[in-house]
């Protein structure tokens, strides 16, 4: 009888420590898990975390992928301030004398208001799809450009102010509920679903698998490895495109210099926690969706606790070092031979 056991998979121990840290909260927070609603509204430390992950997560969705293809985008952080820098101009009718008195505002459409930053963020990951898999740049680097560059576009395009604003249809975006439900969360599960649809439906996923693993090897088999590349690094724009949306409108202005500053970094990571290897091949979309929920929900009980906030940064590392300890290859190998030895003395 084969008496060999799988491994477990890459998820269990994300999960596990998703679940360390609810419980946490469970016994040591009172009124973690309470949800109350308020005019129609559901409202509560887990809904709170929803909330304010959907950037993160649509953000970390799509560098699922451009991992998978042993590639990074470190530029999605400066996208996401030009798309909201780009939107603000919009509601402000390209006018950024606002702070004048009786300046003349007349917004744009809300169509065009949502439409353009996302064309806008789409053609900058085009370019870096371009410099990745037609020039032949390494994806840190060609995407190094653009991460600087762009944030100093996003801050041309604001004149170097915050662009504050009001627009009930626009604020919507980052701050409405629908059913209850926040509807940046909403928009992060529909970017969620078109993207396992489009990796599970069409032979796209088996594609980004086979680029990541072995590009030349997938060359010679007839997969076209530029457009593959080419159309991930135009998703993963057109994510930190959504995100910079839902920011935007969540604090109603454009901050070009802050917004979205770092993001790029708890997208990567939570990529990691997930389980996809940064080698490229395979990879763990849910693992990454988990592993966006493990940040977040470690910021909200750092802040709930009272954590001061000097402190807040080196917990978190902490944190998030132990569980990439736990994941790896050696940690899991140790556990799996102790585990053995344990289960032959008990027989003997």
């Amino acid at each position: 009888m084969d008496k060999t056991k799988k491994p477990l998979p890459s998820i269990v121990w994300p999960l596990a420590a998703l679940g360390l840290i609810l419980l946490f909260n469970l016994i040591f927070t009172d009124g973690f898990f309470s949800i109350t609603i308020k005019n129609g509204h559901l409202f509560g430390s887990l809904i709170d975390i929803l909330k304010r992950c959907s950037p993160t997560m649509i953000m970390a969705v799509a560098m699922t992928y451009v991992i998978a293809t042993s590639g990074i985008d470190i530029s999605i952080g400066s996208i996401l301030a030009i798309s909201g820098s780009v939107a603000a101009l919009l509601v402000w009718g390209g006018n950024t004398s606002y702070l004048s008195a009786g300046a003349d505002v007349q917004p744009a459409a809300l169509f065009f208001i949502i439409v353009v930053p996302l064309l806008v963020s789409m053609v900058l990951g085009a370019f870096n799809g371009l410099m990745v898999s037609v020039v032949g740049l390494q994806p840190f680097i060609a995407t190094l450009i653009l991460m600087v560059a762009g944030r100093g576009m996003a801050q041309l395009l604001t004149g170097g102010k915050v662009l504050n604003f009001s627009h009930k249809g626009f604020e919507f975006v980052g701050r409405g509920y629908l059913l209850g439900i926040p509807f940046p969360f909403i928009i992060a599960v529909l970017v969620i679903a078109l993207a396992a649809l489009l990796t599970k439906l069409t032979p796209m996923g088996l594609y980004i698998q086979a680029v990541g693993g072995n590009k030349t090897a997938s060359h010679y088999s007839g997969i076209n490895t530029r457009m593959v590349i080419f159309l991930v690094y135009i998703f993963s724009g057109f994510c930190a495109g959504i995100a910079g949306l839902i920011l935007t409108s969540d604090i109603t202005g454009a901050d070009a210099g802050f917004m979205g500053l770092y993001m790029e970094l708890d997208a990567i990571l939570a990529v990691v926690i997930g389980g996809t290897a940064m080698s490229g091949g395979k990879y763990n979309l849910k693992g990454t969706i988990v592993g966006v929920l493990i940040i977040q929900s470690l910021t909200t009980t750092i802040l709930t606790r009272g954590v001061p906030p000097e402190y807040t940064l080196l917990v978190k590392a902490v944190v998030v070092l132990a569980v990439l300890i736990i994941q790896s290859k050696r940690t899991s190998d140790f556990i799996e031979k102790t585990t053995a030895k344990v289960s032959k003395a008990g027989a003997a």
